[in-house]
């Protein structure tokens, strides 16, 4: 196993890279496998075909929310959800219209907005700007 911060190899069990001082499975800039640079952005690495973990957003964890911090959306999917607030947040403005709408017209978009909140606590919610509902 190596440094994925650094490249360097690492004992089984080591729990810190002794070369750079980062947690062993954290970084993303070498392989887990053969100690070889990544390019930046690669969910496979070049040189010994292994798939490298936490490929795509920073951290390591797919962030479906458009940029926006789970925790904030789950407070605004409560408190002004009803109305598509945290659906403007995230860059949904059709999917905002759309409730402001069904809130002011049948007073309905809270069941909407309880059915994203379930969504964005389960991980399952992804932004997408193009999608009406």
């Amino acid at each position: 196993m190596f440094c994925k911060n650094c490249g360097t190899q690492l004992n089984e069990g080591q729990a810190v890279c002794l070369n750079c001082g980062v947690k062993a499975g954290e970084g993303s800039t070498y392989c887990a496998n053969c100690g070889n640079a990544l390019n930046p952005g690669a969910s496979v690495c070049m040189n010994c075909g292994v798939a490298v973990e936490g490929a795509g957003a920073a951290g390591g964890k797919q962030n479906n929310l458009n940029g926006q911090d789970k925790t904030m959306m789950i407070i605004m999917c409560i408190l002004l959800g009803g109305i598509g607030i945290h659906n403007f947040m995230m860059g949904e403005t059709k999917k905002g219209i759309f409730k402001i709408i069904m809130c002011l017209c049948c007073g309905i978009g809270y069941i909407f907005a309880i059915i994203d909140l379930v969504k964005i606590c389960t991980d399952s919610y992804v932004a997408d700007p193009n999608a009406l509902i």
